[in-house]
């Protein structure tokens, strides 16, 4: 008999462990609703940070 419960509550436990969840999120396209970004900057001021960090890192190179 506590093989049986035992059995029982092992398999129900095995069996919720492959549980997914099936809820689709429809999205609008062209539409964000996040947040605004905050941390925009002009593309010449962004590549002169990003080259500035590269040169930093390729010492060696």
């Amino acid at each position: 008999m506590m093989k049986k419960i035992i059995s029982i509550v092992f398999a129900t436990f095995i069996l919720s462990a492959c549980y997914e969840d099936t809820s689709v999120t429809l999205h609008e396209p062209g539409v964000y609703k996040g947040k605004r970004d905050t941390q925009t900057m002009p593309a010449e001021e962004r590549e002169a940070l990003l080259k500035q960090r590269f040169n930093q890192v390729q010492t060696d190179r």
